[in-house]
């Protein structure tokens, strides 16, 4: 008897996230762990790619309630740009009907989701990759480096929280971990860019970001970590300081002011007398 029912037991109906929380924030949370966590516990299919079939996303008991129309509101009205919706028209080739399909952008544990994925090739091509933690976490990340855990990649963030919304971290993150992308590159890490701005890399062969890569730790107030100061603080790059050579030849500073001064008047169409 007991198997039986074991048997019959369907997808559960109750929403993820906690009972605090708002019915939209329950919704997309529930959203967000069927697209990247829970489809084969759910019965749902997801393609290699990660897009599932709209019409059995919203069939599934924690999306009763949800119309085609909600789905494209919380897609749309997502900060961190979590979700895409993909329309497949129906072709002479296909059969069938038109098809709406949904994936999740990023933060899948499911090993057969492999994502279109932009390869990171230099450290030029991202402003930085800092990932967010909190205090009790860091204690063994210091030591053993940040783990991709039952998730498929580690993620990161491209700045800092402040007053936008950073797809990759945690506002409530209290220790920020920057790392030497170049460094991590040419040890053979490889990093990419998900579609939402998310940089994501796998880690080593064991899934882990080593401490060696760690330019810099800080505080959620950006002071430094102590032991961690290593670079100094991550900023962006100043302007070059004034040319020393200039400043001691009086000559050739007349000369470069009035350059700058014709190049002035001919870019604002002003004809001299």
């Amino acid at each position: 008897m007991q198997g039986d029912k074991k048997a019959k037991k369907g997808p559960s109906q109750k929403q993820r996230g906690h009972p605090r929380d708002s019915p939209e924030v329950r919704l997309s949370k529930s959203l967000s762990w069927l697209l990247r966590h829970g489809a084969d516990k759910s019965g749902l299919h997801i393609r290699p790619d990660g897009y599932a079939k709209v019409s059995e996303v919203l069939s599934n008991p924690m999306l009763r309630d949800v119309t085609f129309l909600d789905l494209q509101e919380i897609v749309k009205r997502d900060q961190k740009s979590r979700y895409n919706l993909l329309f497949e028209p129906q072709t002479s080739e296909s059969s069938g009907s038109d098809v709406w399909w949904i994936r999740a952008n990023q933060g899948h544990s499911m090993k057969d989701i492999k994502l279109e994925l932009e390869p990171i090739t230099s450290a030029s091509d991202i402003p930085m990759a800092v990932h967010g933690t909190t205090r009790k976490a860091w204690d063994l990340i210091a030591t053993q480096g940040l783990s991709k855990m039952t998730r498929n990649h580690i993620h990161l963030a491209q700045g800092v929280p402040g007053n936008n919304v950073l797809s990759g971290m945690r506002k409530s993150s209290q220790i920020l971990i920057f790392i030497d992308v170049q460094k991590a590159l040419h040890a053979g890490i490889k990093l990419y860019l998900s579609t939402n701005g998310v940089v994501l890399t796998e880690g080593n062969a064991d899934g882990y970001l080593s401490p060696e890569f760690f330019q810099r730790v800080e505080n959620a107030d950006r002071t430094s970590v102590q032991g961690w100061e290593c670079s100094g603080p991550i900023t962006p790059p100043i302007a070059a300081p004034p040319d020393l050579k200039l400043q001691s030849d009086p000559a050739a500073m007349m000369e470069k002011v009035l350059l700058e001064g014709a190049n002035v008047a001919k870019d604002s169409n002003i004809i001299s007398p």
